[in-house]
């Protein structure tokens, strides 16, 4: 290679915050690009790197091809030179589909249905007996051996145990040219009108012929054409009845239960997809769960009435249709509308809620009539359901969920498939039995697997398996044994997702690609973050190149090269600040560095909080993989809950406490999982849960609309004297909203023009000039500045121009605390970084009220951040906590986990191996005990 071919090099990038900067990336190293939230780290790799290496791809095809997958924009840089093709492994990007799983994203349950379409054997679900297939040669043989000398009627079974008159079938079978049938065991002639009692269920064969077997050649050729013609008409499967003992046996070309006579169809891989019609459960369309009414949500307190609101769908009598059925139902029924409900008759009940048709008459004793009534009603259950099943709306489903509950199928039993692909076995498991096991188990399970199959098996699945077998191995790397392959890919997070798509390419071995990660140590337990650097070392080894972005100090110690881009965030950043190899960054003079040296440090507290005495125990948890766990948490102190990936801290916080909490303080409808008790719900006012999901992702939504700081500066400007004597109201100056927006960009600012083959161009809208708001309401001013002034202010200078508005001042100041001062108001939430994002929720809860009595529970609040960034968040939280408040933090990084009061370490392992408490008590009493990771790795930082 020559000089110039073995680095990428950018010139010249301006996208968002980067300052026209140069660089020169090596190829074929592990590369990480470090700095402070919202620096510019991902404006380079992905926005810069990534955007133009997608764009020369989609530049490769043809200007007809182009016209339909879109152009990409081209970032703004001057030139990128040696790039190869590109992938970006990002966090955000897995399917939120329920059909798409942790097997299916990595192609492991793929090869698994090719493994029982082609080396498993089929069992009776009647009998559990091995099903049996003939050709059409092995049947003529078994007919002349077993019945040799014997009288035996051939049959072609038409009906199985079905209700019917079956008189159109009779008819069809006597045009056909056939004489007798055997229904229900007793052979009969065929005559005309022929039927059976339709409301009993019947088995309905065709006599095919009646013979007595022998080697004689007439007959052998009469047996041949007889067996033809039976599996024609039976589908594939006949009956052959000895006439002395009266005894059936089956026999059929695909799979068949040798003494019941049921059978399968020949297996395909699609028989065994959740995702195709032949192999999905047809309850549950291969989704594993389904939304039932659940009817003490539909009437919340029985002891109101109708009129009053007993059902909840509906709230207290309006002058609708509707409520004129309940009252024909109450005539019916001889109840009021003003009775409680629980007073009502059962049959009232039931028409109520799952409907009736019925027409009766009242006879009115005062004026000697009578009347005639009409019952025609779905039933409110009935039309909750109807309504999630076939609404075009979204809102009109979600109205339905709020009274329905999710179960697991009850035909399927959450296994998704259909009943016959269940008994498909490989080595006695069948395949939802396998995709329910953890990566782990099913890595011994193929280990020992050859020694169960047959040589022909074994032949076949020779290859299916050593695809399976390294796939799993990839996912064994990246620290991914304790997930299953059924495990839904919307429950993973951001850093599991990534890892899955990390072991994914992996797989793939290609060679001499670029792959551009986003902190794939998200949620990843110092313990698995060796694996994940071998990882990417071996990425790197084939011949990739590997750019990280990433904040880990392992990871920046063990990269090849390093570039820190600074020296602040937002406009103050964008700029390359240090760039070399590990050992040269820790010579500058870097916040970086000054962090990986040891100059700069997040303190460990002198002292821990003692907390107020209070406790909050919760009993019995055993949701997912807990082991029946109970905590007792230590109320006014910051507690920390810690643990490998997958061990069960999501679902014992996530999961069980903050839904507990939830409904209890704010009716919450969320169900927690299962445990046994509760105690201390009353020294707690409020829970504030400050979670990973997205802020905005559209353009409209910017901090101040999120943190609902815009809505209070709106109400202010309508308050101007100008505004209010030309009757301007709050909703004139969104621009959202027509009147107060400028129309020709729609209050976007930008204006979109389609270049047909060229990427769109988003000019600067001409009447606007980007203000996004008509010349009117821009004429309102306060203190000097218009509504479009104002969304263009960081935040730093919003604090000082609003000190006099307590109710904006407060969550601006919060947003400033959290380190965020470098924003504007008006930024766009999609240009905003992962760690960035991550403050902008925290602060929108930190603006809310504390009590003194609050539980903050926050998981990894530390996602996108840099050490300096850390150390300001943890002084946010200790502030909160000071107060008296309880800050429930679930994370794996280090510098948070040493200053906590209290940690609950859960372990040992993930999956199955984890949901107990391996140790609990203060930093200085966890890392005494023996056999928890954590204490290994936090032993290192406290000593």
């Amino acid at each position: 290679m020559t000089e110039f071919e073995e680095k990428i090099e950018v010139k010249g990038a301006r996208v968002h915050n980067l300052k026209n900067i140069d660089v020169s990336i090596p190829r074929e190293k592990l590369v990480v690009i470090t700095g402070l939230s919202g620096s510019g780290k991902s404006s380079l790799a992905f926005d810069t790197i990534y955007a133009e290496g997608q764009r020369r791809y989609i530049e490769t095809f043809s200007a007809y091809a182009r016209q339909f997958l879109g152009g990409l924009e081209r970032p703004d840089v001057d030139k990128i030179d040696g790039l190869s093709p590109v992938i970006a492994i990002e966090q955000k990007t897995t399917s939120k589909s329920p059909r798409s799983t942790v097997g299916t994203i990595t192609e492991i349950y793929d090869f698994l249905r090719l493994l029982y379409a082609r080396a498993s054997d089929a069992y009776s679900y009647n009998t559990g007996d091995k099903m049996v297939s003939y050709s059409d040669d092995q049947i003529k043989t078994l007919i002349l051996k077993d019945f040799k000398g014997k009288r035996i009627n051939i049959l072609a079974p038409v009906v199985r145990s079905r209700k019917g008159h079956y008189r159109e079938l009779f008819e069809q079978i006597a045009k056909q040219g056939f004489v007798k049938v055997r229904a229900d065991g007793e052979i009969k002639d065929l005559v005309k009108g022929m039927k059976l009692d339709r409301y009993k269920t019947h088995d309905i064969e065709i006599v095919i012929d009646r013979l007595v077997v022998n080697d004689d050649i007439d007959n052998d050729k009469r047996l041949s054409e007889s067996i033809n013609t039976a599996m024609y008409h039976g589908d594939d499967v006949l009956m052959i009845i000895d006439q002395d003992t009266q005894k059936a046996r089956f026999f059929s070309r695909n799979l068949m239960c040798p003494s019941s006579g049921i059978s399968y169809p020949n297996p395909e891989p699609n028989n065994f997809s959740f995702n195709s019609p032949k192999g999905a459960c047809a309850n549950c369309n291969g989704i594993g769960e389904l939304y039932q009414v659940n009817e003490n949500k539909i009437i919340p307190d029985d002891t109101l009435s109708i009129k009053n609101g007993a059902l909840a769908p509906h709230g207290p009598e309006k002058k609708s249709w509707i409520f004129k059925q309940f009252e024909t139902i109450a005539q019916r029924f001889n109840f009021k509308l003003t009775d409680a409900y629980k007073d009502i008759p059962k049959d009232a009940k039931q028409v109520i809620l799952y409907g009736g048709s019925e027409k009766f008459s009242v006879e009115s004793k005062t004026l000697g009539v009578t009347r005639d009534y009409k019952i025609d009603f779905e039933g409110v259950a009935n039309f909750i359901e109807n309504q999630y099943k076939t609404a075009d709306s979204r809102s009109l489903k979600r109205w339905a969920k709020e009274y329905m509950d999710k179960i697991k199928c009850p035909v399927c039993e959450g296994a998704r498939l259909k009943k016959e692909s269940l008994y498909f076995k490989v080595n006695g498991k069948n395949i939802a039995e396998l995709a329910n096991t953890d990566i782990v188990e099913l890595s011994e399970w193929f280990s020992t697997l050859h020694q169960h199959l047959s040589k022909t098996q074994l032949k076949i699945a020779e290859e299916i398996l050593k695809e399976i077998k390294t796939r799993i191995q990839f996912l064994l790397d990246v620290g991914l044994d304790y997930l299953a392959l059924n495990r839904s890919s919307k429950t993973l997070s951001g850093g599991e997702a990534q890892r899955i798509r990390l072991a994914t390419q992996i797989g793939s071995q290609l060679v001499g690609v670029l792959y551009i990660l986003d902190e794939p140590s998200i949620g990843l337990h110092q313990r698995d973050n060796e694996k994940l650097i071998n990882s990417l070392v071996s990425l790197r080894d084939i011949g990739n190149s590997v750019i990280v972005v990433e904040h880990d100090k392992d990871m920046i110690e063990r990269a090849d090269y390093v570039i820190d881009i600074g020296p602040k965030a937002g406009k103050h950043g964008g700029e390359i600040i240090s760039i070399g190899n590990p050992k040269e960054l820790k010579t500058h003079n870097t916040l970086t560095a000054d962090y990986l040296n040891g100059k700069k440090e997040i303190e460990v507290p002198k002292t821990r909080r003692k907390g107020n005495g209070k406790f909050l125990e919760l009993k019995g948890c055993t949701g997912n993989n807990l082991k029946n766990v109970s905590i007792k948490l230590p109320l006014g102190k910051m507690i920390g809950v810690t643990g490998v990936s997958g061990s069960g801290k999501s679902t014992l916080i996530n999961e069980t406490l903050y839904p507990i909490l939830n409904a209890y303080y704010f009716n919450g409808v969320k169900k927690p999982m299962p445990y046994k008790s509760i105690k201390g719900l009353e020294h707690v006012d409020k829970v504030i849960d400050i979670n990973q999901s997205p802020i905005g992702r559209t353009p409209r939504s910017n901090p101040a609309t999120y943190t609902k700081t815009f809505d209070e500066i709106r109400s202010l400007f309508a308050k101007v004297p100008e505004a209010m004597i030309r009757g301007y109201k709050a909703g004139r100056f969104s621009f959202n909203v027509a009147n107060g927006r400028c129309e020709t960009c729609k209050g976007g600012g930008l204006r979109v023009i389609e270049m047909n083959f060229l990427p769109d161009v988003y000019v600067e809208c001409e009447t606007c000039q980007g203000k996004r708001f008509n010349r009117e309401t821009l004429e309102i001013r306060y203190k000097g500045k218009n509504i479009s002034d104002v969304l263009n202010m960081t935040i730093n200078e919003a604090v000082g121009f609003f000190e006099h508005i307590p109710k904006i001042f407060k969550k601006l100041k919060t947003i400033q605390d959290v380190g965020l001062g470098y924003i504007t108001l008006g930024q766009q939430s999609t240009t905003l970084s992962g760690g960035e994002a991550q403050r902008i929720k925290l602060a929108t809860e930190l603006s809310k009220r504390d009590t003194g009595n609050t539980f903050y529970i926050l998981d990894e609040p530390t996602t996108g951040l840099h050490f300096e960034d850390i150390r300001v968040l943890m002084l946010v939280l200790n502030k909160l906590a000071d107060k008296g408040n309880t800050v429930l933090i679930i994370e794996h990084n280090l510098d948070v986990i040493k200053t906590v009061d209290y940690i609950i370490d859960i372990g040992y392992e993930g999956g199955k191996g984890g949901g107990n408490v391996v140790a609990k008590g203060t930093p200085e009493d966890i890392i005494k005990d023996k056999k928890s990771y954590t204490a290994k790795f936090l032993k290192k930082e406290l000593l």
